[in-house]
């Protein structure tokens, strides 16, 4: 397996900090988006049947199995090109699918929003696929180093997360989001791309066919900074403010 992180991190320890500190309801789920086969580590099954990438995240953190999907396996196309594996469908890209959908009053306000959604995407801005597969498996059990970690929990577990996440520098989170493909676009492609976690109010989809609670948001974390998050966890959590 090509080594692509210098990073060298604890993934088990990690995980267990955030399930324990967090009291989580499944695990963190470690996301590879592999550029090549050599991406992949040895011995890693592709997934039988094909499915969506938000299923997929639901599978290795419920389940706990370690698989991986090319473009072919992944049964949504929006998903699908948001992660890199195939170009942007010519009715995702005119605003007639979602528009199909109901969730727009004119193809133009999809058009709108679909030329906003984050991608991943070749420099220059290329339609070209870049993704080869992606690569699950639960973070305490990851043999690969993730580019994204996935965290579904409720508001007071991402409030605590959000607190980690400037315990060090300060400031503020801005999410981006728009109330469709938030475990592809909003927490997956948007931490890799810009190294920045984000929090998302989860999508019609990703409840309807993955199975994420009502109750629960959704969040990305760039593989980078995963440990400086988890690290501050305890502290924001134990602090006397802290709720």
């Amino acid at each position: 397996m090509l080594k692509e992180i210098r990073n060298e991190m604890d993934y088990a320890e990690i995980s267990k900090r955030l399930i324990d500190t967090l009291g989580l309801p499944q695990s963190p789920v470690a996301v590879k988006f592999a550029k090549s086969p050599e991406g992949i580590p040895e011995g890693i099954p592709e997934i039988g049947e094909s499915t969506r990438h938000c299923g997929m995240v639901s599978i290795a953190a419920k389940e706990g199995k370690i698989f991986y999907a090319t473009a072919e396996k992944h049964q949504c196309m929006g998903g699908a090109w948001a992660l890199g594996l195939k170009p942007l469908s010519p009715s995702l890209q005119s605003g007639e699918f979602y528009y199909k959908l109901g969730k727009f009053n004119s193809w133009a306000a999809c058009m709108r929003t679909i030329s906003q959604i984050p991608h991943i995407e070749a420099p220059g801005g290329s339609d070209k696929p870049v993704t080869y597969a992606t690569v699950y498996a639960p973070l305490e059990k990851t043999p690969f180093d993730p580019n994204v970690v996935l965290i579904i929990a409720k508001p007071i577990s991402m409030l605590k997360l959000a607190q980690a996440c400037l315990y060090k520098g300060g400031g503020r989170l801005f999410s981006e989001f728009a109330g469709i493909q938030s475990v592809c676009a909003d927490t997956g492609a948007y931490p890799y791309m810009t190294g920045k976690v984000n929090f998302s109010l989860g999508c019609d989809g990703s409840r309807k066919f993955s199975g994420i609670d009502d109750e629960y948001m959704v969040m990305g974390i760039p593989a980078e900074i995963l440990k400086e998050v988890a690290d501050a966890l305890p502290v924001v959590v134990g602090a006397p403010g802290s709720k």
